[in-house]
């Protein structure tokens, strides 16, 4: 019984000892792991806290009076420009105005940004650091509207290289003023300039120009214009003055566009020309259809004065002609001629026909032969008519000094037989019958349209 009490008193202390060495070991181990995350986490806070406290320390921002420009009293600090056109977006002729898009970017030094670095590598930076540092104060000269985009945050970049050089880009889009010379539209070219200058450095403090020459304005090859074609873009800088406080760099950005004709073409050229042309086909109709012939001519012109204003409502209200004012209003002047030719045409036939009422009644005398009758014969007749004329004959013939325009033709009455009767009226009164066409008429199908081909010429040869 001793041993075995002794035996049960040994293995519970056993027990208890492995029992003591396991707690030992997880508390040692949860030990350990709390005392690594805790490591772990005083490492990374403190590298983030050594991280923008040697941030500080390297651009020694706190230091300096960023008010000033660097090197103050000194010469004027160079700032270098280039420019990155991302797009085109509008030109508008009623506003006198385009819309672009474009990367600005300067680069200057600022010894007080500079910093050591042993791998000599620069630190970026966004939008927040512009705030505490001096950037050049550039601005567009002639902006009507301008912005900064800021989705999702400010598109400002900043970028400091140890030796204290800067890198300064933004993303902004401007609306800027463009003067433009419509005489020859639509077949125009215009040139339109964006300007960029120091808003209160003159040049003793702050010289700009382009940082790579031409090669500092660089384009989008996927850039295009509905209603243009961009020809080239170059730039320049001169010196701008200002009576008050004195002389300015100032940059510019030019770029050449050619308008498209063939919306022109199509919308304003076209049908104007078949409007002209459609105003010719009164020229072929019979002059005695005066319903036929004043409604071609009135809806003609009045198709041209819709043409005329609605290209006219589209473009500003200069004080100059435009190469399209021109040959609309031509074209106007050619319409309104054709119905100018009708209303000649019909007064001139009217006055044709009071003469002859008149030498009818002179020579009705004529007529005192027993079973004769005395006839008019004019345009009027066709050719079937005159052949219903069976039961006359040619009697005589009106002087020639007292010839109208129409010849009067005296017919007797003639027991002939139909046949020699027929003969004998074509033989004669087919010769004397005049056509149904004025002289005018004649001359005016030629003489319009050859004048009008003469025109657009000349039109085409001077302004395209």
């Amino acid at each position: 019984m001793p041993y075995f009490t002794k035996l049960l008193l040994l293995i519970f202390c056993l027990v208890l000892l492995v029992e003591s060495r396991k707690h030992r070991r997880r508390r040692w181990t949860t030990h350990l792991d709390v005392q690594r995350a805790s490591h772990i986490f005083k490492k990374n806070r403190d590298l983030t806290k050594a991280w923008k406290g040697k941030t500080e320390q390297l651009l020694r921002v706190d230091e300096h009076d960023f008010t000033m420009r660097p090197a103050f009293g000194g010469p004027a600090i160079p700032v270098g420009v280039d420019v990155q056109v991302e797009s085109l977006d509008s030109i508008s002729e009623v506003d006198m105005d385009f819309t672009m898009t474009l990367y600005l970017r300067h680069y200057w030094k600022d010894e007080r940004l500079s910093f050591p670095s042993t791998n000599n590598k620069s630190m970026t930076f966004d939008g927040r650091l512009v705030k505490k540092i001096w950037v050049p104060d550039v601005f567009f000269v002639h902006s009507k509207r301008s912005f900064i985009h800021d989705t999702t945050t400010d598109n400002i970049m900043l970028r400091v290289f140890p030796d204290g050089h800067v890198l300064y880009s933004m993303r902004v889009t401007v609306t800027a003023m463009c003067n433009m010379d419509f005489s020859h539209f639509p077949l125009d070219s215009q040139t339109c300039t964006l300007e960029l200058e120091s808003y209160a450095y003159t040049d003793e403090d702050l010289m700009l120009y382009w940082k790579n020459g031409n090669e500092s304005l660089k384009t989008d090859e996927k850039i295009s214009l509905s209603q243009f074609l961009i020809q080239k873009f170059h730039t320049t800088s001169r010196l701008a003055f200002y009576s008050s406080t004195g002389w300015y760099n100032r940059l510019y950005i030019n770029f050449t566009l050619r308008r498209h004709i063939f919306f022109f073409l199509l919308q304003t050229y076209f049908p104007a020309t078949l409007m002209v042309m459609l105003s010719w086909v009164s020229f072929w109709i019979d002059r005695r259809a005066v319903p036929a012939r004043v409604s071609l001519g009135i809806t003609t012109v009045l198709t041209m004065s819709t043409i005329i204003t609605g290209v006219n409502a589209s473009m500003p209200r200069v004080s100059y002609i435009k190469a399209v004012d021109i040959y609309l209003w031509v074209s106007f002047v050619f319409v309104f001629l054709s119905v100018l030719e009708y209303a000649a045409v019909n007064y001139l036939t009217t006055v044709q026909e009071r003469k002859e009422r008149k030498l009818r009644e002179r020579f009705s005398c004529s007529c005192g032969i027993p079973h004769s009758k005395t006839m008019m014969l004019d345009g009027n007749y066709s050719e079937s008519d005159a052949n219903s004329l069976a039961g006359y004959t040619r009697n005589q013939m009106v002087p020639e000094e007292e010839k109208p325009e129409k010849m009067v033709v005296h017919l007797a009455m003639s027991n002939e037989s139909n046949s020699s009767r027929k003969r004998g009226l074509k033989g004669h009164v087919g010769l004397r019958i005049i056509q149904n066409t004025h002289a005018i008429d004649k001359y005016s199908r030629l003489i319009f349209p050859g004048t009008y081909i003469f025109f657009n010429l000349i039109y085409w040869s001077v302004f395209s």
